[in-house]
C-alpha cells in the first residue's frame, strides 16, 4: 500500500527535500488537499474535446500565433500519468500527393477534465510549448514562462494535485468496531 512517504519520489522526485518535507508533512497531517483547494479554488468549464481544442486554439492564437498549426486536441483516457505523462505533444508526417503532410496534436490525460482552472492551463502551456521546443531545456523553460508567468509554481502545485489525487484513491485501512 502507498503512503505518503512512498509516493513523494514519483510525484515530486526532482524537487529540493525542503519543499518534499513540506508537501511530505501537509499529506501526513491530511491537510495538503484542502491547502490545493483554497489555492486553487476555480474549477474550468472545458469538459468536451471540442470546447479543449478551443481552449487550446485561444492560448496559441494570444501566445504563439507563429507557431505550426495544431490538427487535434483532445482529452485521452489512456494516457497514463505516472508512466506516461500528463499530456503529449505529437507530429504526424505522411506523404500525400507527393507532398509531405504534417499534422500536430496534444493529447491531455483526461483527469484535468476535473482539475483546477490554472493545472489545465499548466498542462495546455507545457504542450503549446512543445510545438516550437522539443527537448524540457532551458529555451522550452523561458517559452513557458512566457505563456504563463506563474509556470514553476503551477507546475509544483499540479505535481501536489497529483499526490493528493493518489493519496486520497488508495484504500482506507478497516477499523475495528
Amino acid at each position: 500500500m502507498s503512503t505518503p512517504v512512498s509516493l513523494i519520489p514519483q510525484y515530486l522526485g526532482g524537487y529540493p527535500a525542503s519543499l518534499q518535507a513540506q508537501a511530505l508533512k501537509l499529506a501526513e497531517e491530511g491537510r495538503l488537499g484542502a491547502v490545493l483547494e483554497s489555492r486553487y479554488p476555480e474549477a474550468h468549464t472545458v469538459r468536451t474535446d471540442a470546447a479543449l481544442y478551443a481552449y487550446v486554439q485561444d492560448m496559441k492564437a494570444r501566445g504563439m500565433r507563429q507557431s505550426s498549426p495544431v490538427s487535434m486536441v483532445v482529452y485521452d483516457t489512456k494516457l497514463k500519468v505516472l508512466s506516461q505523462a500528463l499530456g503529449t505533444h505529437t507530429r504526424i508526417s505522411r506523404v500525400q500527393g507527393g507532398k509531405l503532410k504534417a499534422k500536430r496534436e496534444i493529447r491531455i490525460a483526461s483527469l484535468f477534465k476535473d482539475a483546477p482552472a490554472d493545472f489545465l492551463r499548466m498542462i495546455v502551456v507545457h504542450e503549446l510549448a512543445h510545438l516550437r521546443e522539443a527537448e524540457h531545456d532551458k529555451a522550452f523553460y523561458s517559452l513557458c514562462e512566457h505563456l504563463a508567468p506563474d509556470y514553476h509554481q503551477l507546475e509544483f502545485d499540479t505535481r501536489l494535485w497529483l499526490l493528493q489525487r493518489a493519496l486520497a484513491s488508495k484504500p482506507k485501512p478497516a477499523t475495528e468496531g
